[in-house]
């Protein structure tokens, strides 16, 4: 015997069992302000009583608002960006929104899949982790007038709007960092994600010269930052300081070097990248480029909810920069 397919819960339940006409009911859930307060407690404890949820997207075909937010991220348990999307759903629940959550896994195909099913579904912001790819997503993006921004990364020809840092910049500082300890012998762990692979390339770039390099499955754990250790002090057992791409990936490389009885910093000196909260507990504590991602999230609230009010949001390119965190991976205390 098929299942009894129950009525669905209607608004106009609702307005019967409070009371009130049809309008008054809509505007007691989606418009309190312009109803009293005792009709509103009214009409919201019968809506609990017996059920009701909103249809959602009959009321955003209405309004041409979803409501909705898309954010893409590569890999949703990379910690760096838990922090920015923290701060995003935030910001966003304040201002009514909610936030839907894709993983692109690194892969360009399946963000111009996600892209084109947020663009479907008619989202009113996209947050990318990242820069957007030259995809015919971007077409839709464009052609539907969603606002986009791009966060994490830097660019001179933002898409829409951008929060974010130079990732060249940052391998740059590291080198400089390196150079100023007086080290001569360098070696690169990095996961093969582009965002990373840019800042080995400022890196290289500072130093004047090629450095050995062990390149990792994105995203990196501790698991391939021992094989990354393993294998740049297996090329050159005289490297000094090791630039990892993320701090998990030094985590590894840290542990590595403690197998093979190399003392840190005294041996090989490690830094990492992210500014994870782990960072400052490992033993040694681990040096590693801080970058605010609670403040991406927010500023990337900011100008998208700014968009979806129709206004043009002051400081559209957001450069948040980053900082050295010296600790004792690198001899500091």
């Amino acid at each position: 015997m098929p299942p009894i397919k129950q009525k669905s819960i209607t608004l106009h339940d609702v307005a019967r069992e409070a009371g009130v006409s049809l309008i008054t009911a809509s505007r007691a859930l989606s418009n309190p302000d312009r109803v009293s307060d005792k009709t509103v407690a009214r009409v919201q404890a019968v809506a609990d009583a017996i059920g009701y949820i909103p249809n959602l997207l009959a009321g955003g075909l209405k309004s041409r608002r979803s409501k909705t937010v898309a954010a893409l991220v590569p890999i949703i348990s990379v910690q760096q960006f838990l922090p920015t999307i923290e701060a995003l759903t935030e910001q966003l629940d304040r201002a009514g929104y909610q936030l839907l959550l894709g993983q692109t896994g690194y892969d360009r195909a399946r963000e111009a899949d996600l892209l084109n099913s947020m663009v479907g579904r008619q989202v009113d912001g996209i947050v990318m982790a990242g820069l957007l790819s030259d995809t015919p997503a971007r077409t839709r993006i464009r052609a539907a007038g969603i606002p986009l921004v791009e966060t994490w990364d830097i660019t001179d020809e933002p898409f829409d709007m951008l929060v974010g840092f130079s990732h060249l910049e940052v391998g740059r500082a590291v080198a400089d960092y390196f150079l100023a300890k007086g080290w001569t012998r360098f070696g690169v762990a990095t996961g093969d994600d582009q965002r990373a692979l840019i800042r080995r390339q400022g890196f290289v770039d500072r130093i004047g010269h090629d450095v050995p390099t062990a390149v990792v499955p994105a995203p990196s754990n501790v698991g391939s930052g021992r094989q990354a250790g393993a294998e740049l002090l297996t090329k050159d057992p005289s490297i000094r300081a090791i630039f990892c791409s993320s701090d998990t990936l030094a985590e590894g490389v840290l542990t590595e070097a403690r197998v093979r009885g190399l003392r840190v910093p005294e041996d090989l000196a490690v830094c990492g990248f992210g500014g994870t909260p782990f960072s400052g507990h490992l033993a040694p504590t681990l040096t590693t480029v801080h970058v605010d991602g609670s403040r991406i999230g927010v500023e990337a609230g900011r100008i998208l909810l700014a968009r979806c009010r129709g206004e043009t949001p002051d400081e559209p390119f957001v450069d948040v920069g980053f900082r050295i965190i010296e600790r004792e991976s690198t001899a500091g205390r």
